[in-house]
């Protein structure tokens, strides 16, 4: 480990020390081939005044400079989320944003200031990596360092959980991303489910992804993600604007082939959410997408051979008509269709006790091949 540097740690209040928390992450990273550079105006944006965030939570930002020269070399964001309180009933602050360059000097004073700033506004309990919600980037990867991260998925160098657990912290919990190779075939129960479904009466289609068809989707899907993933650990809802908000960033994005939604007689009860892997032309545009970032997202998107699925969501009581195991069919077959460019898919992330979805994910044949956590430590 390189020799500890003189450095102090500071609140971001400035515009300078917002620009230096933004360009962090550049040099901690500048020797990873694997790091896909987030981008600049989008961790920006969640960190606004005005963030819809502010409406039920505060947060602080920080920074660690050398002294001196005052160059950048780590920050964190110490936050509480209020919802989070009141679901859990417990005080548990949360510390995201995280980056360090690897002096473990620095990391342990940049999580003790936010565990104070968390202290001192009465929290007990001090949870993360999570950025203000599990809704944005959160988890520490703990092994799977060889590739790239997917898109919208966390990524970090192997010290990071070394510090956390010489500094004791404790793991709260564990998640996996499992891998799909497309050329080997579903066992035939999916196609099966498929065939049961449609003769129980439930339609399928893709999701609309222009017009009033898509806003209309949008909103059936807050409406399921909000009832499918209640009781998801560490999870609070999202208001409708801000489920909305997100989803019109990725409404280019989505390739609606692997992207189908169920249906019962109109109603939106189940879907399975597939996106191309655009971290393959992101990892090109550093971070930027003004007029060159974009001409370089458009040319590189042509090599995109991967996909990540997101989520696969169901109505409890669609599950004896086996719309899961229809929607897991129809979103494979949409990924080997003719002409498609996938060639393996991601499905991430799982909890570690999320036992049905593991169990119904191995036997579509993922494997898991990364693994992230969230630490815990009490104040």
């Amino acid at each position: 480990m390189d020799k500890p540097t003189k450095f102090q740690i500071t609140a971001v209040s400035t515009e300078l020390d917002k620009q230096a928390f933004l360009d962090i992450p550049e040099k901690v990273y500048q020797n990873d081939p694997n790091w896909v550079p987030p981008i600049r105006s989008s961790i920006a944006k969640q960190l606004l005044p005005d963030n819809p965030f502010s409406e039920y939570g505060q947060f602080q930002q920080f920074i660690a400079v050398e002294s001196g020269s005052g160059k950048p070399l780590g920050r964190i964001v110490a936050a509480i989320n209020q919802r989070l309180i009141e679901q859990e009933g417990k005080n548990i602050g949360l510390f995201g944003y995280f980056e360090s360059v690897e002096e473990l000097e620095i990391a342990q004073g940049l999580l003790e200031t936010a565990c104070q700033w968390l202290r001192d506004r009465g929290m007990i309990i001090a949870r993360g990596p999570i950025n203000l919600s599990t809704h944005n980037s959160c988890l520490f990867l703990v092994d799977g360092f060889d590739s790239p991260p997917m898109m919208m998925m966390p990524y970090n160098p192997a010290y990071y959980p070394q510090f956390m657990e010489h500094l004791g912290w404790q793991k709260a919990k564990d998640a996996y991303a499992y891998d799909f190779t497309l050329d080997s075939s579903l066992s035939a129960k999916f196609e099966k489910g498929y065939r049961i479904a449609c003769k129980s009466g439930i339609t399928f289609r893709p999701i609309h992804t222009k017009g009033e068809g898509f806003e209309q989707d949008c909103r059936s899907l807050y409406q399921l993600f909000t009832t499918a993933f209640a009781n998801n650990w560490s999870s609070t809802p999202r208001t409708e604007d801000e489920f909305l908000e997100e989803a019109k960033d990725l409404q280019q994005l989505v390739d609606p082939d692997v992207f189908p939604v169920a249906e019962d007689n109109g109603r939106m009860i189940g879907f399975w959410m597939g996106l191309p892997d655009y971290n393959i032309a992101l990892k090109h545009v550093n971070g930027k997408l003004n007029w060159l970032g974009i001409l370089k997202f458009l040319w590189y998107r042509r090599q995109i051979d991967q996909g990540r699925v997101i989520a696969i969501a169901s109505l409890p009581e669609y599950r004896r008509q086996m719309v899961p195991l229809a929607l897991i069919y129809l979103g494979m077959q949409g990924g080997i269709k003719k002409g498609k460019p996938y060639k393996r898919a991601e499905l991430s992330w799982v909890w570690e006790d999320n036992h049905s979805s593991r169990k119904l994910i191995e036997s579509a044949g993922g494997t898991i091949y990364k693994t992230y956590r969230v630490y815990e430590k009490l104040l």
